[in-house]
């Protein structure tokens, strides 16, 4: 079966295709894994919740469209000690705004005031922020042992290997660390029940709502308007000729799958144009690909989400730290596409401002050295 016509197929469930469906596991598994053990938040609730928004997706947009944790929100989380209900009010903020904007047409007005280089900014301080903190898990491991920096040292190489060779093989190191918390604790697994995983209502209080709205949604808002909405619609127009993915449906797709799973423990998700390009590049061409990813994410939620939870807190950070290095620098490099040197200055600053404080600083001190530029460059031209 050739490229072309899978091109034109709005589903296929073959064995080429749920191999493109496992290229954006590189982000989400140490997102969400790192996120679990930080705030505590349900992983099989946000396996579940994910689960279906893939298969929603795929279903719906009859493409390869990925489901990915809000990196921003995300790496507040990890670095920052962001609590569920603060995760919850950002998702909520982001949801509403993304929803009042699809329909009210105010996307396009709104991408026309976002600069390239503060959402390149945003995630090169993120992305380095993340990989930082998976430095930090290393450094503190013993040198010798089976969650040593040896173990860290082996497994970013096994991991550069599958990066070289385009291999999918990220599944396999994560599941390897449960069964190396096997091989260190056996005596967990036997009073290990397969649970299915509590889901409720979390209410953020209102010092997590302010929480929330500035130190997530603020910083996440350039981040997923520029990447999430109009970037992968373009990727779409590319990859699918004549099937592009409208912006307004795209923003509306992202905001109501926030409105709903996120108030019942979800992480706050988003479609990203790297995740994209990942599924696509190991072979996705259809809906399918994301259905079948899907059903086992939503499979992984309902029956092992609680197993996973019950013996997450022993799992090796020599296995989950290179993984976010490696997605905090896969983050990272999108910035290197800028060329302009005001642009890359206002994206290094920004950068600057994540780093040494946090996403909030870091957004507005790129956000005001662009709106500087721009406001010079108005003088000039009228001088």
């Amino acid at each position: 079966m050739n490229s072309n016509f899978l091109i034109q197929q709005k589903f296929s469930f073959s064995l080429k295709e749920f191999s493109g469906s496992l290229g954006d596991l590189g982000l989400f598994i140490p997102l969400v894994v790192a996120v679990s053990l930080t705030s505590g938040m349900n992983l099989g609730v946000i396996f579940i919740a994910a689960g279906l928004m893939n298969i929603l997706t795929g279903y719906f947009f009859a493409q390869p469209i990925p489901v990915q944790p809000m990196k921003a929100i995300a790496a507040v989380v990890i670095t920052e000690g962001l609590t569920q209900g603060g995760v919850v009010a950002a998702g909520l903020g982001m949801a509403l705004l993304l929803i009042f904007l699809s329909y009210s047409g105010g996307i396009e007005l709104l991408r026309r005031f976002i600069p390239n280089a503060l959402v390149r900014g945003i995630q090169l301080g993120v992305g380095l922020k993340l990989a930082l903190k998976g430095y930090q898990w290393i450094a503190n491991l013993p040198i010798l042992g089976t969650n040593s920096i040896i173990l860290a040292v082996i497994i970013g190489l096994l991991l550069l290997y599958f990066i070289a060779k385009k291999i999918p093989g990220l599944l396999f190191v994560f599941l390897g660390g449960f069964a190396l918390v096997y091989w260190e604790h056996p005596e967990l697994f036997n009073h290990l029940s397969f649970i299915f995983p509590s889901i409720h209502l979390v209410i953020p209080s209102s010092t997590e709502w302010n929480t929330g709205l500035v130190q997530g949604t603020l910083p996440q808002l350039p981040l997923t308007l520029l990447n999430s909405v109009i970037a992968v619609c373009a990727l779409s127009a590319d990859y699918f000729p004549n099937r592009g993915i409208k912006t307004q449906r795209m923003a509306a797709s992202v905001g109501w799958m926030n409105l709903i799973c996120v108030p019942f423990g979800a992480i706050p998700m988003c479609h990203g144009a790297g995740g994209l390009a990942a599924q696509y590049g190991f072979g996705a061409r259809t809906g399918g690909s994301v259905i079948m990813l899907g059903g086992i994410k939503l499979l992984l939620g309902l029956f092992v989400g609680g197993f996973l939870l019950q013996i997450l807190k022993f799992y090796p950070y020599a296995i989950l730290a290179p993984m976010l290095v490696f997605a905090g620098i896969e983050l990272a490099r999108t910035s290197f596409s800028l060329k302009n040197k005001t642009d890359i200055s206002v994206a290094i600053l920004t950068a600057m401002g994540i780093l040494g404080g946090n996403t909030l600083i870091g957004f507005l001190l790129g956000g005001g050295m662009a709106l500087i530029v721009f406001l010079w460059g108005k003088t000039n031209k009228t001088e």
